[in-house]
């Protein structure tokens, strides 16, 4: 860090304020646009014609009918559409695809002879903050159009494609002229609070488009064991897959090669059991089709991985600590919790901090060993933690430790 006199270097405090600024969720950078405009020295400038507001180069806006945007709509930077032989991609704010164009010349020339006002100066700062948000946002939105678009049309995990975020910082410096904003750390910082709603309906935190090799192959084991039941059903599988048979699915269909380690690796990842147990668990397995792989149920990993949106979710603790408060025997599943929301995000938020009036559950995750996983919902989704409860209860014979009462739709 350059620091002189106690003093930051001017272009290090610049990097610091924008990364901070790409971390704005969509409502708070929604509502910082929305000051800015309506503030006196953005109109002394435009009544200046030293800048106009515009639109990004290419952006289209189609905003929710009525004054009011949904929930779902408002939590998401746009929606996919799939207009046949191409992706399109519509914001659904105004804000999200602002873009401001300055009059350099008469702006160089003022600050030169020092006579723009420091109020004006500070608001040209934000507008540019503004700026590149927005074009990065948009050029970043556009380049996974066409790098995820096999997954963006069918939403079949299996066609996503492997992509780093450095791999697309290259390319976005390379295509786009964005060399100054485009890198790895500024791309995760924006990625990791935004949303985008797909083709079918479904919304899609913007990360789960960066997947990596290990997360591919989650994907292919997750799919093999799905296809279990009615391979079994058609008589092919007598027994659900071990992992051994599992790798030598993936080597000889699909070209991926894996050990027999790696997999029952990226199985408990998943929250899978073994071939015996899901020979006796087969109904929950099934009923939790779609869930998330499991996950810390730590700050971090809700902001950058659980979406601000309706869904159903299941909360797990370290086997040995649940067994200890239970005083008896627990199942392998780990299972403590079973619920709904209408927002992932804030409700797990409230679990975290224990404020969700269930102290058998707050003292499990304030051990810091519960993970989670979930599944987003956008309609009904009292009705699927209700179905989820009863086929859990079907399952292993009892609730989960830390549901105090049945759900209700």
């Amino acid at each position: 860090m350059q620091i002189k006199n106690n003093h930051i270097d001017a272009a290090l405090l610049g990097k610091i304020e924008l990364a901070r600024f790409l971390e704005l969720p969509l409502r708070s950078f929604d509502s910082f646009v929305a000051r800015i405009e309506s503030s006196a020295g953005f109109s002394a400038l435009v009544q200046s014609r030293w800048v106009s507001p515009a639109t990004v180069s290419g952006a289209v806006i189609d905003p929710p009918q009525g004054s009011r945007p949904s929930r779902l709509s408002n939590a998401s930077l746009g929606q996919v559409l799939d207009m046949g032989g191409h992706l399109a991609f519509v914001h659904h704010r105004e804000a999200f695809a602002r873009e401001y164009r300055f009059d350099e010349a008469m702006l160089q020339d003022l600050k030169s002879r020092q006579s723009l006002p420091r109020e004006l100066a500070t608001t040209l700062h934000r507008l540019r903050l503004i700026n590149s948000r927005n074009r990065l946002t948009h050029a970043l939105v556009q380049a996974l159009l066409e790098i995820q678009a096999p997954f963006l049309r069918s939403g079949e995990p299996l066609r996503l494609a492997p992509l780093t975020q450095a791999q697309m910082a290259d390319r976005l410096r390379v295509g786009t002229g964005l060399s100054p904003v485009a890198d790895a750390g500024r791309i995760s910082r924006l990625v990791r609070g935004l949303s985008i709603i797909l083709p079918d309906g479904k919304a899609l935190a913007l990360s789960r488009l960066f997947p990596g090799a290990r997360q591919v192959h989650c994907h292919y084991v997750d799919h093999l064991i799905k296809k279990e039941q009615s391979w079994m059903a058609e008589g092919r599988l007598q027994a659900p897959l071990s992992d051994g048979a599992i790798a030598d699915i993936l080597a000889r269909d699909h070209g991926i090669r894996l050990l027999r380690r790696t997999v029952a690796d990226i199985r408990r990842q998943l929250a899978i059991p073994d071939c015996r147990q899901r020979r006796q668990r087969m109904n929950y397995l099934a009923a939790t089709e779609g869930f998330s792989a499991l996950m810390p149920l730590t700050h971090q990993a809700l902001r950058s991985m659980v979406p601000a949106h309706p869904g159903v979710y299941e909360i797990r603790a370290a086997s040995a600590a649940l067994a200890a408060e239970a005083d008896k025997p627990l199942e392998p599943h780990g299972v403590i919790y079973i619920g709904s929301t209408g927002d992932l995000r804030k409700r797990l938020s409230d679990h975290l901090r224990g404020n969700s009036d269930n102290p058998l559950l707050y003292r499990h995750i304030a051990e810091g060993a519960a993970r989670v996983r979930f599944r987003p919902v956008r309609e009904g989704w009292r009705w699927v933690e209700r179905e989820l409860y009863r086929v859990f209860c079907e399952t292993f014979g009892a609730p989960p430790p830390a549901n105090r009462m049945r759900p209700v739709a």
